[in-house]
């Protein structure tokens, strides 16, 4: 029972594996009927954020009692949870799902996180604890994929090195490769430099003045992406989602770099948006 004398919400403790996949267990459960442990039939009930009528709505993961007295779901990596934010629930037969609070991750295997060699989609899901106090998962499948690494900012530019995942030969589609920045407020708005590779890893270096050249004073934001020479491939969006932190926009921060425009002064600084993914913001000194 918690201050006002209201019940606890159960916890779940959550394991991660490198593959992609997470162990469920919870040992602080309360069943919402008579019944022995023995007989349990509940599900943990994953229910995708803002997705509500739609057929990819909800994940049910069969929950069932282990030899050390929890109960435990399994998500394993070969289960296609699409790209979003998955609200954690347990439910017992016919009732309503509840929500699950966080309890302890153990996510090592999430750390500097390396692929094997594939082009099945890649699966990454992160669990964390909403503003709320609730379990909430955040998920991407992606296929290819190129992993942001070290970014170092110098001499008005953005020098990035990553990794290219999920492609049968990634030294093939890397070869006359470039990094294409779009802007989002005119999608015609398009530059591009060349990318350097060794293998999958790959170099480039983005010129800020390139961004700034012809801004007119408004906010610009450049999304980033990896464009092969081979036109059939489409372009692969750069973000940095192989570790345990589930939103980098606040915690992997760069600082700007302010230059002299024709149309005045700007300020031009990388950044990583709500899904991960790698931008450019360009807009007036504050």
């Amino acid at each position: 029972m918690n201050e006002t004398g209201e019940a606890a919400p159960t916890r779940a403790d959550c394991v991660a594996d490198s593959a992609g996949g997470l162990t469920f267990h919870i040992s602080d459960w309360v069943r919402p009927q008579p019944g022995s442990y023995d007989d349990w039939s509940g599900a943990l009930v994953l229910i995708r954020r803002g997705s509500v009528g739609s057929g990819d709505s909800e994940v049910r993961l069969p929950l069932g009692p282990i030899g050390d007295g929890r109960l435990q779901a399994a998500l394993p990596s070969t289960v296609a949870l699409p790209e979003g934010r998955w609200d954690v629930h347990v439910a017992y037969g016919e009732d309503e799902p509840r929500r699950l609070a966080p309890g302890l991750n153990d996510l090592r295997s999430l750390v500097d996180r390396r692929p094997g060699p594939s082009t099945s989609p890649l699966s990454v899901r992160i669990p964390y604890a909403t503003k709320h106090g609730n379990l909430s998962l955040r998920s991407w499948r992606r296929a290819p994929h190129a992993e942001a690494g070290e970014i170092r900012l110098e001499e008005g530019a953005m020098a990035v090195h990553g990794r290219l995942h999920r492609v049968r030969d990634p030294a093939r589609w890397l070869d006359g490769a470039v990094l294409e920045a779009r802007c989002r407020r005119d999608r015609d708005r398009v530059r591009t430099v060349p990318v350097t590779a060794e293998g999958a890893e790959f170099f480039c270096t983005l010129p800020f003045a390139e961004l700034a050249g012809d801004w007119d004073g408004e906010r610009d934001v450049w999304d980033l992406r990896l464009r092969s020479a081979d036109a059939e491939q489409p372009p692969v969006r750069l973000a940095r989602i192989l570790d345990d932190v589930p939103d980098k926009k606040e915690i992997f921060t760069y600082p700007s770099t302010e230059l002299t425009a024709p149309h005045g002064p700007v300020r031009v600084r990388p950044y990583y948006t709500r899904d991960n993914d790698l931008s450019v913001r360009v807009e007036a000194p504050a």
